[in-house]
């Protein structure tokens, strides 16, 4: 079986689309469609179905791509990083959301220094969850940290830890909430506050609101800034409440630069997951990379 033609197969199974893998491949769509039409004849089996929008594997389709993939993917990490492994690191491409990931992640990956000769050259790209699944679906990353759990049996994701997300703000801010269970009432009082945020949907707040209040908030943000530490910045210096991750405002709170204006008895929580593609696992330096997280995860707080 030529190997190229799987490779136009695994890129299209991995795109969903022969318009999306013909732009990867550096191919035009109809080399790509010529390609697996001859692959399909030498099977004797249909291993897309063609739809509106894209395509979509069939049964045999979805087998060959969990066989095939493993294998090719090793192919490649050999052409990138020669047959001296001595002389050579390996490299891990890695994509996640830009503050867990600088925050968390890479200092968790550079205490592996490599030291018995099974270190790796690392290489980081930031995104939101979409981005980094379609990445990493696509080939781009090996591994992708992510708080969207992937569908299908093309990408496997583990849990690797909770975030537990806290209403905060400068300590002047806090007489506007008194003592007492949080309800509607404290809400309507919050939301006259300024607010910081990400986005000017609201994430992080609707979330917070929806959990702990059972509502929608009825405000708009004050200052919106598309990077949580920023968010974390603007509260401190007194621009209004915002809702943020605790790993991320911990030293701010235990200066007494923010104060959490609600403890709500469950705190909402956002789950990651870590996600590679099925049978990765096999290259070492993914596993390796991939163990040493969720171990370190374990210690997170």
């Amino acid at each position: 079986m030529d190997l190229a033609l799987l490779r136009t197969f695994v890129t299209v199974h991995r795109a969903g689309s022969f318009t999306r893998a013909a732009a990867l491949l550096g191919l035009s769509q109809p080399a790509v469609t010529s390609q697996i039409r001859t692959l399909e004849r030498q099977l004797g089996r249909p291993l897309f179905l063609r739809r509106a929008r894209g395509v979509t594997p069939t049964t045999i389709g979805d087998e060959l791509a969990h066989k095939a993939a493993p294998h090719l993917d090793a192919l490649v990490e050999i052409a990138e990083t020669g047959l001296d492994d001595e002389s050579s690191l390996r490299t891990l491409h890695l994509a996640g959301p830009p503050e867990f990931t600088a925050e968390r992640a890479l200092p968790a990956l550079t205490e592996l220094k490599g030291d018995d000769g099974q270190g790796f050259a690392l290489r980081v790209s930031f995104g939101n969850s979409d981005e980094a699944l379609a990445g990493l679906a696509a080939g781009h990353h090996d591994l992708a940290i992510t708080t969207a759990q992937p569908r299908g049996a093309l990408l496997t994701a583990a849990p690797l830890c909770d975030e537990e997300h806290v209403l905060v703000a400068a300590p002047h801010w806090a007489d506007v909430i008194g003592p007492g269970r949080p309800g509607r009432k404290e809400a309507h009082a919050l939301e006259e506050l300024p607010l910081v945020e990400v986005h000017e949907s609201l994430p992080f707040i609707a979330r917070y609101w929806a959990s702990v209040f059972d509502a929608r908030p009825a405000a708009s943000g004050t200052v919106v800034v598309p990077d949580l530490r920023a968010v974390v910045g603007c509260a401190v210096s007194g621009a209004g409440l915002a809702v943020v991750p605790r790993y991320l405002c911990a030293s701010a709170l235990e200066r007494g630069d923010l104060v959490t204006l609600l403890e709500p008895a469950v705190p909402p929580l956002r789950t990651y997951f870590l996600v590679v593609r099925t049978g990765t696992l096999a290259m070492p330096h993914i596993a390796r990379a991939h163990e040493w997280l969720l171990d370190t995860a374990a210690n997170w707080s």
